[in-house]
Parts: C-alpha cells; structure tokens; sequence
C-alpha cells in the first residue's frame, strides 16, 4: 500500500484518504475524504486544484489564535467548519507566535511533569480522545462528515496530530484494519521530512541546553507509540475504535451503514 501525497503548492502534508483498503475487500473511494495542514495563503493553481478535486466542506480543527494568525484561505461554494478539539497552545500540536515564544518555559514544565516528550505527546492524545469538551468536536466532526455531500477536507496546522486523530476514527468507522490507520498517520513523517530537517537544524544551534533541545526535538515526532497508544486505550475501554466512536461519539450503527455506502467502492 503506497500512500501518496496531493502535489498541491503549499501544501505539505495533504493527501486523500482514497485506495485506503477496509477488512471487507473494499476500499476509500478516491476524491471523498482528505486530510491536511493549515490552508492559509493558498496561490491560485491549489485553489483552482482543490475545486477540480471537488472539495465542497472544509473542517479547521485549529484554535482560536492558530485561525487568526493564518486564516483558511477562503474559497467559493466551500462550507466551512470550525471544530477546536483543542482549547489552548499545545506545545507539539499547535502553532502560533504565542506558543512560539513560550516553548522553552513550557518544555522545562513538561520535562518537570511528564519526564519525556513522548510522554506528554501521548497524554496530549488521549486528553482529545478523552475529555468532554474535545469529545463534542469529535461528535460534530463525523456528524460533518457521515451528512455532509461532496468531498470533504479536514486539516489542522500541521495536518499530523489532531487530522490524524480525525482520520483514525474515519478509517476505523469505514472498516480500515489498525495497520493501515497506523500506515496512514506514520506518512507525516516522510511528507514534512524537509521542514522537520530545518527545524533540526535551527534548533541545534539554539542556546539551550541538551536536555530541552531533546523534549523540543519530541515536538516535531510522528511516532507509531503516541497513535498506538491511545488505539490501546480505546480497546481497553470500549472494545476498538469504532466501539468508541459509538459509544462516545454517538455514532449508530445506521451511521456506519451511511458512511460505507457514501465513501466505500
């Protein structure tokens, strides 16, 4: 299973779930269901590609400030949504100029409290599968996706976290096996191998000691364990994924039979 990015200018890490396989011999139907980074300054040659693509709902699962330093590049016949699955700047998960300039005090907190990067990357996830109030996005974002027509595109900032999280529970409603949920999320790391490479490199020369610069480095990980993790979790718990999402998230099973037949072929 080769998954592979949408070659669209500015976007980095944005691909269709389409070609995906489910454990009934199916598969994602291709042009349906995307996933992405941060839409803002879009040049004209990716908004005229997204509209040939047939994109008709768009979903920012960013935070307040994320929206207002780089709002969604608004385009015509789009419905747009906004779902904050979370409240406030997360180090590792969310980018702004606020949490730009707080990073260092905050990695010297998470070290204090969570010992590794790894391990606060983790929590993180399981507060946004978790908690109440990201719990109420998530119940709104597959109700976008299970009612909405046409294709629809899902994105955060830097498309790996919180989009893949929203992917996950797509993929497992639609029959994916956990393998191919976990190929899917593990792509970010080739797709942002550049930016990530820069970020190294400006962080290595950075005036902080090797302890910090390691919980910094954390922050830009795409790792098997954090999404892993919290699938663990949900089996514990509930029973799977998609026993969550039902049992959570309010999904019935006449839901799943709508999602099937609406993004299956």
């Amino acid at each position: 299973m080769v998954i592979k990015r949408l070659k669209l200018k500015k976007l980095n890490n944005t691909r269709d779930l389409g070609g995906l396989p489910t454990s009934d011999g199916l598969e994602i139907k291709r042009g349906k269901l995307i996933r992405s980074g941060k839409l803002s300054d879009l040049p004209a040659c990716t908004i005229a590609a997204l509209k040939k693509i047939g994109v008709t709902t768009v979903i920012d699962l960013r935070i307040s400030t994320e929206r207002q330093q780089h709002p969604d590049t608004q385009i015509d016949g789009i419905n747009y949504f906004w779902l904050p699955v979370l409240c406030t700047s997360t180090p590792g998960v969310t980018s702004d100029s606020s949490m730009r300039h707080t990073m260092l005090k905050e990695s010297r907190r998470i070290k204090d409290e969570f010992g590794t990067a790894d391990n606060y990357m983790i929590e993180t996830y399981r507060s946004i599968l978790f908690n109440e109030q990201p719990q109420q996005e998530l119940k709104k974002f597959l109700r976008i996706v299970i009612e909405e027509e046409g294709t629809v595109l899902w994105h955060c900032t830097s498309g790996k976290d919180r989009g893949g999280i929203c992917a996950m529970l797509v993929e497992a409603l639609l029959g994916a096996d956990e393998e191919t949920i976990i190929s899917d999320y593990l792509v970010s790391r080739k797709f942002w191998r550049k930016q990530y490479s820069l970020n190294r490199f400006v962080l290595a020369i950075a005036p902080v000691s090797l302890k910090l610069k390691k919980i910094l480095f954390g922050f830009m990980r795409t790792k098997r364990e954090y999404l892993e993790t919290v699938i663990n979790d949900m089996k514990a718990r509930y029973g799977g994924i998609a026993e969550y999402c039902k049992q959570v998230l309010e999904v019935t099973d006449k839901d799943i039979i709508t999602l099937k037949k609406k993004y299956l072929v």
